[in-house]
């Protein structure tokens, strides 16, 4: 990408509703990179590893050569295998790139499709609401959130959003995108979602929010080992001990879940960072953390701490309002993870009652005095 290495998640908030502008998504000013000797190739992609010679090939036919590699290639937006997904107004929302063609959608009258009911399709309602346009969320299953919260969120996320204007179709399959004209071809753009019940809504354009796929290709044509992510060890180390993958695109053993996972979160791409870090400068590896998550939607902030996967109850902990109101997992009695919203001491205490393995008395958590 062009720009200098930058934050992705205030891209769906705060850079898509206009509160901060590009500079303020920067890790750190560009004169900085310099100062701590670090030389940055903007622009410039990556095209085969020869591990043998130890150089990285680029696509303008140079090459650098490495002593220790770390590969950081992150996720890419899945697209929809739909008719008419090629259509011009549909939209992803990934890079800086993608948030700057979607602003001039997020406008007063404007109806905007968002194509999948998880964070980054919530985030972007939220924006859309708040600017003035008309959003209406379509989800292929039956709840929102589906592959990341248990029910009672889900239901608390629809009515937050319908509550406050967002229409919200669920259990709707997209079958198509159309053209004003029902034709499809260059330069024509979308005006509508064809739903698999021969429905179709209405819109001006259409943003895409179905989930990522991790950038392993590259790792896996040089021959190191991938699953659902190129697989690397506690030290973030790839079947080539001089090779490091981090983030988005590796997949490693974790701890509080028992088995190998791919995560998608800053705090997980920070940790491995630091791993990576201390194996090449021979440092002791940090301690591991609890996985965490956020998400920003209105006023509502979400703060998730472990990983529900194999929970076998939830106990919900409500005030009298819409919020604060936190979900706590547990699995066995023990809390495995946590989902507090406008929360913030009941997910510090979550954070560290998970990482003791603690099994706290449910009746305690149900009372939020």
């Amino acid at each position: 990408e062009p720009p200098p290495p930058y934050q992705r998640p205030p891209l769906s908030k705060a850079y898509l509703s206009g509160e901060i502008d590009e500079s303020r998504l920067w890790l750190q000013p560009p004169e900085t990179w310099t100062e701590q000797s670090v030389e940055l190739r903007l622009s410039s992609r990556a095209s085969a590893i020869d591990r043998t010679a130890k150089t990285v090939r680029f696509e303008d036919g140079s090459e650098e050569s490495y002593t220790q590699l770390v590969i950081a290639t992150g996720s890419r937006v899945r697209t929809l295998p739909v008719p008419g997904a090629d259509l011009d107004g549909v939209r992803y929302l990934r890079s800086i790139a993608d948030v700057d063609a979607l602003k001039a959608d997020f406008a007063p009258g404007k109806r905007i499709a968002i194509i999948g009911g998880g964070y980054i399709g919530l985030e972007a309602a939220s924006v859309a609401l708040k600017l003035g346009a008309k959003p209406v969320v379509i989800e292929a299953m039956d709840r929102l959130l589906a592959r990341v919260a248990v029910p009672e969120m889900s239901d608390f996320y629809r009515q937050a959003h319908e509550s406050r204007g967002v229409t919200v179709r669920l259990d709707s399959q997209v079958a198509a995108l159309k053209p004003k004209s029902g034709l499809f071809g260059r330069g024509k753009t979308v005006t509508g979602v064809e739903l698999s019940s021969g429905e179709t809504i209405a819109c001006d354009s259409a943003l895409v929010g179905i989930g990522v796929i991790p950038n392993q290709e590259f790792a896996a044509e040089s021959g190191l080992e991938t699953g659902n992510g190129i697989l690397i060890d506690e030290a973030c180390r790839t079947s080539d001990p001089v090779i490091f993958a981090i983030g988005d695109c590796a997949e490693q053993h974790n701890w509080l879940a028992g088995k190998r996972l791919r995560l998608e979160s800053v705090p997980n791409a920070l940790d491995q960072a630091k791993r990576a870090a201390a194996a090449i400068c021979g440092s002791p590896a940090p301690k591991p953390d609890v996985p965490w998550f956020w998400s920003d939607q209105y006023d509502l902030k979400l703060q998730t701490a472990g990983l529900i996967g194999d929970h076998d109850s939830t106990i919900i902990r409500a005030g009298s309002d819409e919020t604060p109101r936190s979900f706590f997992h547990l699995a066995s009695g023990v809390l495995i993870a946590a989902d507090c919203i406008n929360d913030p001491q009941s997910f510090m205490a979550a954070k560290m009652m998970i990482a003791k393995r603690a099994k706290p008395d449910p009746a305690a958590l149900a009372d939020p005095e």
